[in-house]
């Protein structure tokens, strides 16, 4: 038996208070480093003159310190480099010259406003930025929709949010992408924005870029410069960091050594943007060359890595876009932080339909063919996909309900292609029953073009890559490619590129598929393992006689293609070979083609899944047998999923016996759920299902309902759920024989919800383990959760922490359990509870089969604990009693 007091816990705030007594003034130094490196940046001069004055530096320390090729940030941290080599009478000469500026701020160290010539470049840049900011940019802004109208916010959330230490916080806004919230490394000056394809990431920049062009937001800083990493990529010559800045963003009127100078001079009033980093051509590496100097030429490559490292413009706030998978270690150990992009929520998506529908009518309409067909409004979290139904409405709701209706994301595509042929077709005819096969050729032209892109990691194509593909005018009208209007380029040519990446996988996917002259081991290294994707000169292999040969050699970084749009094209080759779409490409391809290509996708799915299954390491003595998933996994089960064919989906399940099956940290939102709950439900014998630290929300707990039955235990930790999706989960689970254990710790669930569990309690007399750590449960849901344990004779865990139940949700829950002979494990954590809580608590402890009971951070005095400890006497079962951290 273990009762365990933190007798200290009174003193803590007392040893915070006094340590900086105990330090010294290099210690403080490097505790408050960060802080001195932004406040003294400004004072270099009269901290170096402090310095000279007292002998504690020489002339040629200062001169080291000033060197011209450092910004005033860098200069800054010389500084408190040399002063930390130079001893403890050195480090008090500075802080105490610190003390004095903060007190006494003098009017010529204050920073004085731009003036003239830089007052009137922001001006011309902020006119630059709000024209190419006012139409929405993404999918090629085909419908010239103004940002302002149709931008919606998307669901923002810090990368390290996954750490049950953290407690809940609001949600994030666009200006804390660049803010102090979330901050990890305050040495670093790039902040990540991550999220999956089409998930709004460009748009998010785009309304960034807006907001500071009209002075609405992002008042700290003066200049913003924005730059895609698609056009970079297609820039050959060197260029110097002056050259990127304004051939590339703005030109100035006049005066460019002064504007240029300002900016070296004043970093920290600069942002820069980048959008699409990974769909640069050339990954980072250790090896990568370092460059300092903003006057001196480089690839760009090498300039974009030297910015986002910070040897090159230390202190510029950088703001960069990408897909989670494109941004290896190399990089994310200068991140200041990550933000993660997880799409349109439910309210979302409602209001992205009636702002793209002028007409409430149609809008209502198209939302309610959303809500009755929960698979396709799983998929329109994801903006692009949400902006594909909007614009196919008319297609979307001729479909009908059932079989007919989209169900997967290849229905999707196949939806839009079906639009823009229809939009063309309708000024000569109305499209038959072949539609597909009426514009094969332009299919086929543009699948071509789309697969030598994704080959040679290319997204914006010239006349002449288009003329070698075949492309003519009539494909470029049909509406899929757009014109790079904003790419720089020495030459007059016209640039083009798809409406979004994903429409170029989709192109890539067709071309396999309606391709009769295709190598037949084309499909099986599209599907082969990443760690061979990433050979040099895979994609030459995979792509086979689908691509041309290109004049001249790639560099080998270049000559990978890239895996995260491989797979995705290997999803959509799935889907169009799925059995639903066979009457629709028999008319362009033979049926024994089709047939064959069906075979090899199943094929590699098998042993795809059949890799990971042999991947399942052995139980450890006494543990269950648990498969932890790799990232390749989830999209194989996408890939089955796209197929809509139960027999693959038994198929592959038939071998896989697991009793724990772990999917945290997988980037699985409800389009991904749909998948799972389609693949899981034909499992042989239950599972435990671990979700945790996902974004499965209210929508993607809908779509596990299918797979339900064959889950002994669901975990949902951090998943955005409320009690809508807790709701229909527990109305379902009260139905499935297995399923007896769920945690929902960190998620949005409030006292509406515990009447459901309350219910749940009553009804199943098998149910093990009930955890609904940090939610916003007080006394009320308390006393309605203490109805369904009182019938309930099975419960062994309960976990209530971090909630706000006090002493009445205490005592309701000590007298509804207090004759249980089942509960081992209760945890009222950070609750609120007093003394009245802990002594309901102790009559629990004298006649249960408790062996644990966890009451730490909670308002327990020393009556409190008495009342424990005399409760402790008379059982010897429990455990532990853990009371930490109480007010003695």
């Amino acid at each position: 038996m273990l009762a365990h007091v933190d007798s200290n816990a009174s003193h803590s705030c007392q040893v915070d208070d006094t340590k900086e007594l105990h330090g010294t003034a290099i210690q403080t130094l490097q505790t408050d480093r960060p802080d001195l490196v932004r406040r003294l940046r400004d004072h270099i001069e009269g901290a170096l003159e402090a310095l000279l004055h007292t002998g504690s530096f020489t002339p040629s320390d200062c001169d080291e310190v000033q060197l011209p090729v450092y910004t005033p940030s860098q200069q800054t941290r010389r500084l408190l480099d040399q002063v930390r080599s130079k001893g403890e009478p050195a480090a008090k000469v500075l802080l105490q010259y610190f003390q004095q500026t903060e007190d006494h701020p003098s009017p010529s160290n204050q920073e004085a406003p731009p003036k003239g010539t830089c007052l009137s470049y922001q001006k011309k840049l902020r006119s630059t930025v709000s024209a190419q900011s006012h139409f929405l940019r993404t999918y090629g802004g085909t419908s010239s929709l103004s940002l302002e109208d149709i931008y919606t916010e998307g669901q923002l959330e810090l990368a390290q949010g996954g750490s049950e230490a953290q407690p809940q916080t609001g949600a994030l806004g666009l200006e804390d992408v660049v803010g102090l919230v979330g901050t990890l490394n305050q040495e670093a000056d790039t902040v990540l924005v991550s999220g999956d394809a089409g998930s709004g990431k460009s748009t998010l920049l785009q309304r960034l870029h807006l907001l500071w062009a009209r002075g609405a937001a992002l008042h700290d800083f003066f200049l913003l410069f924005s730059f895609s990493c698609r056009r970079l990529s297609s820039v050959q010559r060197e260029l110097s960091l002056r050259e990127l800045l304004f051939l590339h963003c703005c030109w100035p009127d006049g005066d460019q050594d002064r504007i240029f100078q300002f900016i070296l001079d004043h970093p920290h009033l600069i942002l820069f943007t980048f959008d699409g980093l990974d769909e640069l051509m050339q990954s980072f590496s250790d090896s990568e060359q370092r460059h300092c100097c903003p006057t001196q030429c480089a690839p760009v490559p090498t300039l974009l890595f030297n910015l986002l490292q910070g040897s090159l413009m230390k202190g510029v706030r950088k703001v960069v876009t990408s897909r989670p998978e494109a941004v290896g270690p190399t990089l994310k150990r200068y991140l200041r932080k990550e933000v993660l992009l997880k799409g349109f929520s439910p309210g979302g998506i409602d209001c992205f339909v009636r702002k793209y529908h002028r007409d409430p009518m149609v809008a209502t309409r198209v939302l309610e063919c959303l809500r009755s067909n929960t698979a396709l409004l799983g998929l329109c979290h994801i903006p692009v996909f949400c902006w594909i139904v909007s614009k196919c409405y008319k297609e979307l709701l001729g479909c009908g309900e059932g079989e007919g209706s989209p169900q997967t994301i290849t229905d999707v595509y196949l939806m839009i292609l079906q639009h823009f042929f229809q939009r063309r077709a309708s000024q000569r005819n109305t499209m038959g029953i072949g539609w597909v096969q009426e514009h094969q050729d332009t299919a086929l032209h543009l699948g071509q073009l789309a697969m030598e892109g994704l080959g040679a990691s290319c997204y914006i194509f010239t006349g002449t890559e288009l003329q070698k593909c075949g492309v003519t005018e009539e494909d470029i009208c049909m509406g899929f490619l757009i014109r790079s209007k904003d790419l720089s380029s020495s030459t007059n040519c016209k640039h083009y590129e798809f409406l979004h990446i994903t429409m170029q996988c989709f192109f890539a996917a067709l071309y396999i598929v309606l391709n009769n002259n295709s190598d037949r081991s084309t499909i099986p290294k599209l599907f082969q393992p990443q760690d061979k994707q990433q050979q040099p000169g895979f994609h030459r292999a995979c792509l086979g006689h689908c691509l041309t040969q290109q004049e001249g050699a790639l560099k080998e970084a270049n000559k990978a293609a890239e895996t995260p749009n491989l797979q995705i094209t290997a999803t959509f080759v799935s889907g169009l070979l799925a059995q639903r779409h066979r009457s629709l490409l028999l008319l362009s391809c033979p049926g024994p083609t089709l047939d064959r290509k069906s075979k090899q996708v199943v094929t590699c799915l098998s042993k795809g899944m059949q890799k990971h299954f042999k991947s399942i390491p052995r139980p450890v003595e006494g543990e269950k047998k648990s498969m932890h998933a790799m990232p390749g996994f989830v999209w194989l089960i996408k890939c089955i999923h796209e197929m809509q064919d139960s027999r693959i989906a038994r198929d592959a399940m038939a071998k896989l016996e697991v009793e724990h099956l772990k999917l945290t940290y997988c980037n699985i939102g409800p389009g991904e759920c749909t998948a799972l709950a389609y693949v899981l439900q034909h499992l042989r014998n239950p599972v435990g299902l671990q979700l945790d630290y996902n974004y499965v929300g209210d929508v993607g707990v809908e779509q596990l309902l299918p797979c339900l039955h064959v889950c002994h235990s669901v975990y949902l930790r951090h998943n955005n759920i409320s009690d809508d999706g807790i709701r229909k989960l527990i109305e379902k689970g009260i139905q499935c024989e297995h399923f007896q254990k769920i945690a929902l710790f960190n998620n949005k669930l409030t006292d509406a919800c515990t009447e459901c569990f309350a219910h749940l309690l009553k009804m199943k007399h098998n149910f093990l383990s009930l955890r609904l750590g940090n939610n916003n449960i007080t006394a009320a849901g308390a006393g309605q959760l203490a109805e369904g344990l009182r019938f309930n004779r099975s419960l062994q865990f309960l976990g209530l922490w971090g909630n706000k139940i006090g002493d009445k949700g205490a005592e309701a829950i000590a007298n509804a359990l207090k004759d249980s002979q089942t509960l081992v494990w209760l945890s009222l954590v950070d609750n609120g509870v007093g003394n009245a809580g802990a002594c309901a608590l102790a009559p629990l402890i004298k006649n249960s089969t408790l062996e644990e009971l966890w009451l730490t951070k909670n308002c327990i005095t020393r009556t409190g604990v008495e009342c424990l400890i005399l409760a402790l006497e008379s059982n010897n079962s429990v455990k532990a009693v853990w009371y930490v951290n109480i007010m003695l």
